[in-house]
């Protein structure tokens, strides 16, 4: 209770501040430091003013990394002497960063490991909040400086996870800080899930641009309560009449029933799905229909797709499946499918950034030509 009063009554940059004095008070801590994950989910950087700095540490090899792979407490330290507890810092499955908390002995931490636990939670929540009226947050996530079009981006993600007794979620872009014109957005309801998967035409700003105006119009117009066929009409519509048929944007669009796990789909162009179900990955196909802002007024029609529990659905970009090797192979179905197969064992947040990891294995020394998007769902279904 009274670190949660604290992180109400705080300024929006003083969470960190806040946190800090009710643990070295209430709970003996010895220091408090907060980490977030930056973009390219490879480093966990501190929340820090000048001149008080630290040094940023790795997201997968570090103590605090494994708090943060595996969203468990994980206490460093043993045998009596001073320890550390990283603890986990996630909203609703989409994963910030860690809190670390340093102690002179065990016996500070035995008995309130779970409300330690808790209050990185409640930091997690107001954090979310915060980044409405403060930079601090978004600059401790960046190692490096973001170009515009990636600032753009990155803006208008919902999230990279998310997760609820039916489903879990996670997603990733790279090259994370200089991203143009792949995207993804998802929303949900007591009944329904709606993912888009996107990728639009173009480089840079102009590509940014276009797909800002996209996804917001296909926000729009599900928020006016439209279904998913005319949703793509009318972002097709907002496309075209602004670019006349220049530039267009492929998008793949998705809204399940929760309760059935029966989806309509709207493929309107380059992403591609493809499912791991019973150790079985194979490319789910669609009748492709046309990007959205190719032509004026072109109409859409949605299909069916049927989700099992304990299907694996993983969504990619163009590059991604024809991204080439230093002799030419494109990575393809193939090299897809093994990937798929290899993670399978990871948690959905955790899929994207190591699909990606293989993919920038197989592109070997050469610089990326396009943005890759990788998204994973865990399809768990509803309890009956």
């Amino acid at each position: 209770m009274s670190a949660e009063r604290a992180l109400r009554t705080a300024a929006p940059h003083e969470l960190l501040d806040a946190v800090r004095r009710v643990l070295i008070e209430q709970y003996a801590a010895d220091s408090v430091e907060l980490f977030m994950a930056d973009y390219g989910l490879t480093v966990l950087q501190p929340v820090s003013v000048l001149p008080h700095t630290l040094e940023p540490v790795s997201a997968h090899s570090s103590p605090a990394g494994r708090a943060f792979g595996a969203q468990e407490p994980f206490v460093e330290g043993a045998d009596g002497g001073p320890l550390r507890v990283h603890l986990p810092v996630t909203v609703r499955g989409d994963r910030l960063g860690v809190l670390t908390v340093a102690f002179a002995g065990e016996e500070q931490v035995a008995d309130c490991l779970a409300e330690l636990a808790q209050i990185a939670e409640m930091l997690g929540h107001e954090v979310v909040v915060a980044e409405r009226d403060t930079d601090l947050y978004l600059q401790a996530r960046r190692k490096d400086r973001l170009t515009l079009a990636a600032e753009m981006q990155w803006q208008l993600l919902p999230g990279r996870s998310c997760a609820r007794p039916e489903y879990e979620l996670g997603a990733q872009l790279e090259p994370a800080y200089a991203i143009f014109g792949d995207n993804f957005d998802w929303s949900a309801t007591a009944d329904r899930f709606t993912l888009y998967v996107s990728n639009g035409m173009g480089e840079g700003i102009e590509a940014s641009l276009l797909t800002n105006l996209a996804v917001n119009a296909l926000r729009n117009a599900r928020r006016a309560g439209i279904g998913l066929a005319d949703q793509a009409a009318l972002a097709d519509q907002a496309v075209y009449a602004h670019y006349r048929g220049r530039c267009y944007l492929s998008v793949l669009m998705l809204d399940f029933d929760l309760a059935s796990g029966r989806a309509w789909v709207v493929d309107a162009g380059s992403p591609q799905l493809l499912r791991l179900r019973d150790g079985v990955v194979e490319r789910v196909h669609f009748d492709a229909q046309l990007p959205l802002g190719m032509f004026e007024e072109t109409d859409y029609v949605t299909q069916e797709f049927q989700a099992e529990p304990g299907d694996r659905l993983i969504f990619v970009s163009d590059g991604v499946y024809s991204v080439a090797s230093p002799v030419g192979e494109t990575y393809g179905d193939a090299a897809l499918a093994r990937a798929i197969t290899a993670t399978r064992l990871l948690p959905a947040a955790e899929v994207p950034r190591a699909i990606l990891r293989e993919l920038a294995g197989h592109r070997g020394k050469n610089l990326p030509d396009d943005d890759a998007l990788v998204v994973c769902l865990d399809w768990r279904g509803r309890s009956t």
